[in-house]
């Protein structure tokens, strides 16, 4: 078998010897020429409606584009399932999910979502925009949160922004056959792979860690050829298709996924730790912490605990602003998983529009941490503690 770290480096690849390229080609066609009517409009009709090209051609970059098949391909190789769909954002990607879910069902509108999640995800799923009906519960309570018409169960392990582990094997098989959504964001195919404990759908901000820089954005779905068929189709009538550009920058983070990963989650370790001694600190969250992991989830379902930490800051959001402010190796601004560190204050930024009950605390704050060296960023950290008291 394959090692994670060579596929990698190789999936989605494999059809470059054949076309005489190294690199990976960027095919930035919006439209392609068709080589009759009957053939270009069978090709059409496959694509729009959930299937692949056919000897009609690609036809229009909407329906299918080569780039992010190629990036789709490498993406599902390493969640280990079938199929993958890409599109234009983290956000697109759970819409066209949600969207798929309700069309699959056929007749209901109801979503089960274990809190916390992304503030984006529980934002949406709250205000019904795309006529959902949501139940929001602790992990432990999905069983008797589902009812006749639930379309979909949705949870995020490890959770933005504090970290929560949850159980996946435990959730499906609560939730019997109603299908589940994990967001693997934070853990990444590298130490989590929810499709192998019952998932039907293995979400990605591919935005973060997948491309690892912070310059291209994107959502996919990793899944069965079935689920993938019903998300084409909802991509090809909406126009959430990624673009070309930022596809290929997308795989071509993967091959580095592995290392960036495990160099970020060591450097994370060390924050913590050190965060843990820090006086000015209440709470310090990161699963690779005893106390923050009772389950036993890091090493039984996560290959190890992430590169995410956050920490509860004594002095409440006075002090929460007067750290940010004073960081200067860590960036104040959101997202994560890029090679440089962030900070952010989940509570006033990506979590503001989430329900007050839900939110989280107003002394929370949220480090992504990146490849440079631990010490410097301890030090960087003292300086805004200081500051901040």
């Amino acid at each position: 078998m394959t090692r994670f770290d060579t596929l990698a480096v190789h999936a989605g690849r494999d059809d470059l010897t054949a076309l005489g390229v190294h690199a990976l080609p960027i095919d930035l066609s919006t439209t392609n020429p068709l080589p009759s009517i009957g053939l270009g409009g069978d090709s059409y009709e496959s694509m729009a409606t959930g299937g692949r090209p056919t000897d009609g051609g690609l036809v229009y970059q909407r329906l299918w584009n080569p780039t992010v098949a190629r990036f789709e391909e490498g993406l599902a190789t390493l969640e280990r399932t079938e199929s993958a769909v890409a599109f234009s954002t983290g956000m697109a990607a759970l819409s066209g999910a949600l969207l798929a879910a309700v069309a699959e069902h056929g007749s209901g509108r109801h979503v089960v979502a274990v809190r916390p999640v992304y503030g984006g995800t529980d934002h949406l799923l709250a205000s019904g925009t795309l006529g959902v009906e949501t139940t929001f519960c602790a992990a432990g309570e999905v069983a008797g949160a589902i009812r006749p018409d639930t379309v979909l169960v949705v949870l995020e392990t490890p959770a933005n922004p504090t970290l929560e582990l949850v159980d996946i094997k435990a959730v499906t098989t609560a939730a019997g056959d109603v299908p589940v959504l994990v967001d693997n964001t934070f853990a990444t195919p590298v130490l989590q792979n929810p499709a192998a404990l019952g998932a039907a759908l293995v979400l990605h901000s591919a935005t973060k860690y997948l491309g690892g820089h912070g310059d291209a954005m994107g959502g996919i779905v990793a899944c069965d050829e079935r689920w993938a068929q019903a998300l084409r189709r909802v991509r090809a009538v909406t126009g959430g298709l990624l673009h070309p550009m930022g596809a290929y920058l997308l795989h071509r983070g993967l091959a580095t996924l592995p290392l960036r990963m495990r160099a970020q989650q060591e450097a994370a370790g060390k924050v913590a730790g050190w965060l843990s001694d820090q006086c000015g600190v209440g709470e310090v969250y990161f699963p690779g912490l005893p106390e923050c992991d009772p389950q036993q989830i890091v090493g039984r379902q996560m290959r190890g605990p992430g590169a995410m930490v956050a920490f509860s800051i004594e002095g409440g959001y006075a002090a929460a602003a007067r750290f940010t402010e004073a960081v200067t190796l860590f960036t104040h601004a959101v997202s994560l998983g890029g090679v440089d560190s962030l900070v952010q204050h989940p509570a006033a930024l990506t979590h503001r529009p989430v329900a007050n009950e839900a939110k989280p605390h107003d002394d929370v704050l949220r480090l992504s941490i990146g490849l440079e060296d631990p010490e410097d960023l301890c030090a960087d950290l003292a300086r805004a503690f200081a500051a901040a008291r």
